[in-house]
């Protein structure tokens, strides 16, 4: 099985690949569309700004690319927020998989809550092959200060000031919220479950 990670202008893309070999698995990091596209697997990570990485990818026809792809993809943190059709960072038009608005957390008490979130939170809801085995209310690694609102393709939900996509799944289109490459044993089975499909 080929599995490829998506090389763009966003972060963390070592710790994905390290969370796969803990896994037997070797992970290509790689913007080559033909590597992309014989791929079996396609993962979309990232840590960063939205506008700039848009920019990254629709200079290198990029964006079009991933929206075309026919096997599974897994969106993780930005990589998620790219997916979806707009975000609220630099108001930036995204890709469009999932029409779903992308917004920035707003703590309805100065400082009840910390802007970005990190750290440890659970998901609820889940419906989808990728938290088979994994249990209601397992916590998961987050850091983002923007996120995913409800909607139809949402299949998780965290709360965070308010609810929230925690995932969401449209097709062959996958995407976390949080960042499974960091969430101890569940994280690592969503991992597992995704490279099953």
């Amino acid at each position: 099985m080929k599995t490829v990670i998506i090389k763009y202008n966003a972060g963390n893309i070592r710790s994905v690949q390290f969370a796969l070999e803990r896994l037997g698995v070797t992970g290509i990091v790689t913007d080559n569309p033909e590597e992309i596209l014989s791929a079996d697997k396609v993962i979309f990570p990232g840590v960063g700004e939205a506008s700039t990485a848009m920019r990254y990818l629709q200079e290198r026809n990029l964006d079009k690319l991933i929206t075309g792809l026919k096997q599974p993809v897994l969106g993780i943190c930005l990589g998620m927020q790219l997916l979806c059709r707009h975000s609220e960072e630099n108001n930036t038009p995204c890709m469009g998989i999932f029409d779903v608005e992308v917004k920035r957390f707003t703590s309805p008490v100065e400082n009840l809550l910390k802007i970005p979130q990190i750290g440890w939170n659970n998901i609820t809801g889940l419906h989808s092959v990728l938290f088979e085995h994994v249990p209601e209310n397992a916590y998961m690694y987050f850091v983002h200060s923007y996120y995913a609102a409800l909607g139809a393709d949402t299949v998780a939900m965290a709360n965070y000031v308010i609810n929230y996509s925690a995932a969401l799944q449209k097709d062959n289109f996958y995407a976390v919220q949080f960042h499974p490459e960091k969430s101890s044993a569940g994280g690592a089975r969503i991992i597992e479950n995704f490279l099953n499909l």
